[in-house]
């Protein structure tokens, strides 16, 4: 968990996010609460963001994958989408999220993978489906992302150095 690895971007999608100073990946990464949950993204655009979080770790006193890590593997990848349908001049806030979990998971690893249902200039909604490693849905989730434009007081959180920081 929380070992780095590589998103997959468009080259025209870095080189704009770039121009601006903002390490794309760095950005787009599952954030601190996704790198203890061991969440990656494994690839990433506005029209389909996936990635991958073990079962190991995120389970429920039962053992079974927990609904609350689920949620969190289906906000992250949400976000992403519309962060990314929204461009270098808005930011994403979750509004909505509801997730139906449809069965339970053990071990292994979910995949889960974020496609716009709806993509508009104040909103941005994702349809997010969990699967387990045997192609079974896992859960099935709905996020919808207020698009606000980019204030000076966000730069601090938009925008990395060769630091990280």
């Amino acid at each position: 968990m929380g070992e780095q690895h590589s998103v997959k971007f468009s080259q025209e999608v870095l080189d704009e996010y770039a121009a601006l100073g903002v390490d794309l990946p760095a950005l787009f990464s599952a954030g601190h609460l996704g790198t203890r949950m061991g969440v990656q993204i494994v690839e990433a655009s506005a029209d389909r963001v996936v990635g991958v979080m073990p079962v190991e770790g995120n389970t429920q006193p039962y053992g079974l994958l927990h609904g609350g890590a689920s949620a969190v593997l289906a906000e992250t990848l949400g976000s992403v989408g519309s962060m990314l349908h929204g461009g270098v001049s808005k930011i994403a806030v979750g509004v909505d999220l509801n997730c139906t979990h449809h069965r339970g998971v053990r071990s292994g690893m979910v995949t889960g993978v974020a496609t716009p249902v709806h993509r508009g200039r104040s909103t941005a909604t994702y349809e997010i489906v969990i699967s387990g490693e045997d192609g079974k849905r896992v859960c099935t989730a709905r996020l919808t992302c207020l698009l606000r434009d980019v204030h000076p007081r966000d730069a601090e959180h938009v925008r990395t150095d060769a630091t990280g920081s």
